[in-house]
């Protein structure tokens, strides 16, 4: 496994119009914060529905979105992670409740697969200045003192596979490497199964787990 370098680093951050980026900054974490508002609304909203525990209500609403919901589902994954306001654990588990186990994993691993090429090439074009719409300085260089370490690239891959890892971030600062896309989206198609069954299953059964051990 060769050791990886940095290959896109602006330390001057040139930007042209450093007010309407400020604007887009502010913009992006106010979406965010409606977004977390947003998801915690609808869960509570298809938690009185019954969609949790009621296999009837679930077969209603695959129904009548039977059409267009793995299309708009699929939207919504690769708009989550290419814009990140949106908390993708969350996006992640509607899909397995909403479509099933089956259609529910492929609809969110094409999904996930798509958004993250598709971040992954953004920063690749745009570097710092892209994950900075999303990131304060803070956080960002957090994570970029992981690039000097020597085994980043086992690091991510450990990331990749966790289901509570900071993916979207990884995703970014990965792509300021050298890490061909090619293999990154190996890595992705290998690691990102067992992060999205990992993450669905320990939502959903997370109370059932927890019983088990401490009744």
């Amino acid at each position: 496994m060769a050791k990886l370098s940095i290959l896109w680093y602006d330390k001057s951050m040139k930007i042209k119009n450093p007010k309407a980026y400020a604007f887009f900054q502010q913009l992006f974490k106010v979406l965010g914060i409606i977004a977390l508002i947003g998801s915690f609304v609808l869960a509570f909203w298809l938690y009185k529905m019954g969609i949790f525990n009621d296999k009837n209500v679930l077969k209603d609403v695959i129904n009548q979105y039977k059409f267009w919901g793995p299309f708009i589902f699929i939207i919504i994954q690769i708009f989550q992670i290419v814009f990140p306001v949106i908390p993708g654990g969350i996006t992640t588990v509607f899909g397995f409740l909403i479509f099933g186990p089956v259609k529910g994993f492929l609809l969110n691993y094409f999904g996930i697969l798509i958004g993250s090429y598709i971040l992954f090439i953004l920063v690749r074009i745009y570097g710092k200045k892209f994950i900075l719409l999303f990131l304060d300085e803070k956080t960002f260089y957090k994570y970029e003192k992981k690039l000097e370490t020597p085994g980043y690239e086992k690091l991510f891959i450990f990331c990749m596979v966790s289901p509570i890892a900071p993916a979207d971030i990884m995703v970014m600062i990965t792509a300021l490497t050298n890490m061909s896309v090619k293999r990154f989206m190996t890595i992705m198609m290998i690691a990102k199964p067992i992060s999205i069954i990992g993450y669905s299953y320990l939502f959903i059964f997370g109370k059932d787990i927890i019983k088990f051990f401490f009744k």
